[in-house]
């Protein structure tokens, strides 16, 4: 007797373990990591200002081998800097034979779309805006579909291999570049 008991706990144990939640993925915490402080990359505009030089104030938008071109000076490597990065290059050369004491100012005119994919009403390409959400992602695609999974969000950030599965629990920021994806329920 003490054995069927033994087999029916054995059973109720192993039906009771079927119902436990998933243990979590790689990438599955509440949101992802903070991202450090924006840097440039191709595909953002960016407005020049250089003090007491109009021919070499403009707009220029980075290239796909991540530079500039820039008047006086030629190509600047502008992706992977910070703006305030980037002025301090772009002083560094115009000081060096063509002004004295040059003072530049960068600012971002427009940044890199994001993009919003899945079980949205209107997935596609859509300009970064500063201050943007995964919620306001989701408003920006019109909403969910009657198939979204609404609890988790796939992220793939800017230079990064693959995407990283959230909980939809925490409304992180999204950042320029951005892949956004929501996946389809099951039931």
């Amino acid at each position: 007797m003490k054995f069927y008991v033994q087999i029916a706990l054995a059973g109720a144990l192993a039906a009771l373990g079927g119902c436990a939640g998933q243990t979590p993925l790689a990438g599955s915490g509440a949101a992802p990591p903070p991202a450090e402080a924006f840097r440039l990359s191709s595909g953002d505009k960016i407005k020049v200002a250089t003090y007491g030089e109009e021919t070499l104030t403009g707009d220029f938008e980075i290239s796909p081998a991540g530079t500039i071109a820039f008047p006086l000076i030629g190509e600047v490597k502008a992706a992977g800097l910070q703006t305030e990065e980037l002025s301090k290059e772009i002083e560094a050369k115009l000081g060096d034979g063509y002004l004295l004491n040059p003072k530049v100012s960068i600012q971002v005119a427009s940044f890199r779309p994001v993009y919003i994919l899945g079980e949205v009403n209107k997935p596609g390409e859509y300009p970064y805006t500063q201050g943007l959400t995964i919620r306001g992602a989701v408003a920006k695609a019109d909403g969910f579909t009657y198939r979204a999974n609404e609890k988790r969000v796939f992220l793939k950030r800017a230079g990064e291999a693959g995407e990283q599965e959230y909980p939809m629990t925490a409304d992180f920021a999204v950042l320029p570049g951005d892949t956004i994806r929501f996946g389809e329920r099951y039931f």
